[in-house]
């Protein structure tokens, strides 16, 4: 018995001696490993609390633009801006206000609008849409030669067609007329060739005395087309 009681007494000798030596960096460890544990936890927390409270902005922002309360879109999207301008919620939210601010007849909201996208959104793909729009509002302007440097913004090859369209229109405009046709000779290059869209370029090119590329296959697809042309802010239906 007395055997046991000195090998045991021994064992607790060396874990205090272990302790002794381990001790402070096994505590440190585990308050370490505590904290990372919290604090995941708590940024995840902090994350989902705030794509909520943007995405109730961003619904209502929505909804007062499709009920013309202009007052209610205008605070929440400023809070937006302020608080949560690192979430998708509010570039989105900028494009649904400056459509509203469009239709309102507030150009200078619309493009101020439009411009913060550009300055502010992660997602590619909103940024290369607010600059096709940007670039149409100032175009309704007349400010031609600072659309045409919003066109010239590196885009993804899917929007080639659609900016090719629009800087035809600005060079149109601008009475350069060999730069216009070429700018439509690109934009037909890269549209589907189904769709009325591509027709419709084609029209404007033919206008500035550039050649058929193919025979309508749609007739009354294009008549339609021709009769609703795009306003500013508002590009055709085929477009994305």
């Amino acid at each position: 018995m007395a055997v046991y009681d000195l090998e045991e007494q021994e064992s607790i000798d060396d874990l205090k001696a272990w302790w002794a030596r381990w001790g402070t960096l096994v505590t440190w460890i585990a308050v370490a490993v505590a904290a990372v544990v919290v604090g995941v936890q708590g940024w995840r927390w902090w994350k989902a609390s705030r794509a909520e409270a943007a995405g109730a902005l961003y619904a209502a922002v929505g909804a007062a633009s499709r009920g013309e309360d202009a007052t209610k879109a205008r605070d929440a999207m400023a809070t937006l801006m302020d608080k949560y301008a690192g979430t998708g919620y509010a570039s989105r939210a900028a494009l649904l206000r400056a459509g509203q601010l469009w239709r309102d007849g507030d150009k200078a909201g619309a493009r101020a609008q439009l411009t913060w996208i550009v300055d502010h959104a992660d997602d590619d793909d909103l940024k290369q849409i607010a600059r096709f729009r940007l670039a149409e509002v100032l175009l309704d302007e007349k400010k031609v030669d600072e659309a045409l440097k919003v066109l010239d913004a590196k885009h993804a090859d899917a929007y080639a067609g659609l900016y090719a369209d629009l800087r035809g229109d600005a060079l149109a405009a601008a009475g350069r007329r060999d730069e216009a046709r070429a700018a439509y000779q690109a934009a037909i290059a890269k549209i589907d060739a189904k769709t009325a869209y591509r027709h419709f370029v084609q029209v404007k090119l033919d206008s500035m005395g550039g050649a058929v590329v193919g025979p309508p296959k749609d007739a009354d697809a294009i008549g339609k087309a021709l009769s609703t042309p795009p306003a500013a802010g508002q590009p055709p239906a085929a477009r994305p």
